[in-house]
């Protein structure tokens, strides 16, 4: 009887072996690489690296580019992808279907395809510029420099972004009871009312999930920022390009790189937190 009690508890450890054994090799070990070279690599445990990255400029300038573009980005994505999903869920329009099948087909373009669309129409030789001078006789349009700015990076991020946050919001419309929106609307509930009170606090688990994915996201995002052509955004992704590909100075892409990550496993692990907590608070509500 203990001979088969001990092979049913060897049985899930003999199943996890596997995918920790691919997710060593093919994520840990890496990773483990990049923390070592960060390190000094085999000449000895130091982190004289870090302290000569800190104390250069690009480095906190692509700091606070990252933290500055990635939050600005996700509040905006939150912002309108709510509004989008409120029309596309409870708004009745023709192709209100389709156009919710297009959000998830969306998120399969990847984001330079998104930047290259935007060069299209607010580039310098872009269709809004185009029309400006068409219509004033202008030599130039406004838009001639504003995808090559901080400004066009965030523009083109919240635009790629956007269905991240809409996607974990129309699953979640979807489960929410019409019958709650037409009482509120019964009793002389108005629409913004009924937005804050009815609509809003079944929508804050999916916009958590989405703003955290967004979040974490743009804090990696290289292929927006590179094909912007924004050539005073540099960001944590492009100086680690920067500095090994273009300097050839390993140790320093790595130390931005570890920054990188301990950066979003942070911000992660904080969501996590806030998230544990919100599920606690609702178990505890639905005891009492």
């Amino acid at each position: 009887m203990r001979s088969r009690r001990g092979a049913g508890a060897l049985v899930p450890w003999a199943l996890a072996l596997p995918p920790v054994a691919v997710l060593g090799l093919f994520f840990l070990y890496p990773l483990g690489l990049v923390v070592r070279e960060s390190l000094g690599g085999d000449g000895g445990a130091t982190t004289a690296a870090y302290g000569r990255v800190f104390a250069q400029d690009a480095f906190r300038d692509a700091l606070g580019n990252t933290v500055v573009i990635a939050a600005g980005a996700t509040a905006g994505a939150l912002v309108l992808g709510f509004a989008l999903a409120i029309v596309i869920a409870f708004v009745p329009f023709p192709g209100g279907r389709a156009v919710g099948r297009f959000v998830d087909v969306f998120l399969s373009f990847p984001s330079f395809l998104i930047t290259l669309a935007l060069l299209f129409v607010y580039g310098r030789a872009g269709m809004a510029n185009g029309l400006w001078t068409d219509v004033t006789g202008a030599a130039a349009g406004p838009f001639g420099d504003f995808l090559h700015t901080r400004w066009g990076v965030l523009l083109a991020e919240v635009t790629y972004f956007t269905p991240f946050v809409m996607r974990p919001l129309l699953a979640a419309f979807s489960q929410l009871e019409t019958a709650q929106l037409e009482v509120a609307a019964s009793l002389g509930a108005k629409a913004p009312r009924i937005v804050r009170q009815v609509i809003l606090p079944e929508a804050l688990p999916a916009l958590a999930a989405g703003g955290s994915l967004v979040l974490v996201m743009c804090l990696n995002e290289f292929g927006i920022v590179l094909f912007t052509g924004a050539k005073d955004v540099t960001t944590l992704p492009v100086l680690i390009y920067g500095r090994a590909i273009l300097d050839g100075d390993w140790t320093a892409a790595c130390v931005v790189a570890v920054v990188n990550i301990a950066l979003s496993g942070g911000l992660y692990a904080l969501y996590r937190s806030v998230l544990a907590r919100g599920d606690r608070g609702g178990l505890r509500r639905a005891r009492a």
